[in-house]
C-alpha cells in the first residue's frame, strides 16, 4: 500500500529536519512505499526552505513534497490541503515538533494492513502517556475526552489525539467542519471507520515551537461538539424512519 505522512508545519525548522530523518528510518525505502507531504503556511522562519533542503537529500530514500501556502489558515486546513496533493491510499497524520514519535507509524500502519480501517495513536492505553505535561494540562484533557465520550458516545480511549493512520476511503468520507484541529474526532464520530485500532504511544511535549491550544481553540472544540451532537440525532432519525 502507498503511504503519505501528512505533516502540516509553522516556524518548525529546529524539528522538522529531524523528524524527516527519523521517518525515513522507519517508513522509507526498503521499509515501505512511502511518501512525506509537508505543508508549511508561510513560516517566518523559513521551515518551508529547510524542508525542501532535507527532502533533496533524502529523496532516493523518502520523497519528500513540500506545499506552500500563502499565509497561516489552520492546522485542519493544512491537513485536508495536503490530503489531496498526497498519492497514498494510506494516510497518516502527525504533527512536526516531536511530540509524535515517527518510531510509532509502522506500528499504526501495520494496524491498518491488518485490516483496520482507522488506527488510532493513544496516549491513554497501557504503554502510552504523557511527559512533561502540567497538572492543568492533563486535567483539560481528561475532561475534553470525557466530554467527547459522554456528548457523542465515542468509546475510543483516544479521540483527541492528533497522531492516526486511516485509509484514504474513509478519511474523504467525512464532511468536516473545520473548526479547531481535532480531526480524529470527526472521523470517529462519522462512524465511517468500521473497525477502529488503538496503538499505545507516549506523547512527548513539544520540543519547539509553541502550543496550538488556548482560548480560541477551546471555544472552537465546544462548537465543534455540539454539531457532531447535532449530526449523530440526524442520523438517529434517519436511521430510524428505513
Amino acid at each position: 500500500m502507498l503511504v503519505s505522512v501528512i505533516v502540516p508545519t509553522y516556524s518548525e525548522r529546529d524539528t522538522l529536519p529531524l523528524l524527516l530523518r527519523r521517518l525515513s528510518a522507519v517508513v522509507g525505502r526498503p521499509h515501505a512505499e512511502a511518501e512525506v507531504v509537508v505543508v508549511d503556511d508561510s513560516s517566518p522562519d523559513g521551515t518551508g526552505a529547510v524542508a525542501a533542503a532535507v527532502g533533496a537529500d533524502l529523496r532516493d530514500v523518502l520523497p519528500v513534497v513540500v506545499l506552500s501556502r500563502p499565509g497561516k489558515a489552520g492546522l485542519s486546513s493544512a491537513v485536508l490541503t495536503g490530503v489531496r496533493q498526497a498519492h497514498g491510499d494510506v494516510l497518516v497524520i502527525m504533527d512536526s515538533d516531536l511530540s509524535h514519535p515517527p518510531e510509532v507509524v509502522p506500528a499504526l500502519l501495520g494496524a491498518i494492513a491488518g485490516g483496520a480501517d482507522l488506527a488510532v495513536g493513544s496516549r491513554y492505553l497501557p504503554g502510552g502517556g504523557i511527559t512533561r505535561w502540567p497538572v492543568w494540562r492533563r486535567v483539560l484533557s481528561w475532561g475534553a475526552t470525557r466530554l467527547a465520550h459522554a456528548a457523542l458516545g465515542v468509546s475510543v480511549h483516544d479521540p483527541m489525539s492528533g497522531f492516526f493512520a486511516c485509509r484514504r476511503s474513509v478519511f474523504e468520507g467525512v464532511e468536516f467542519e473545520g473548526l479547531g484541529y481535532k480531526l480524529l474526532l470527526e472521523v470517529v464520530a462519522s462512524g465511517r471507520a468500521a473497525r477502529i485500532q488503538e496503538v499505545p504511544y507516549r506523547f512527548e511535549e513539544r520540543a519547539g515551537g509553541s502550543s496550538k491550544l488556548g482560548s480560541g481553540e477551546i471555544m472552537n472544540y465546544v462548537r465543534l461538539l455540539g454539531r457532531l451532537r447535532r449530526r449523530r440525532r440526524v442520523r438517529g432519525r434517519e436511521a430510524a424512519r428505513r
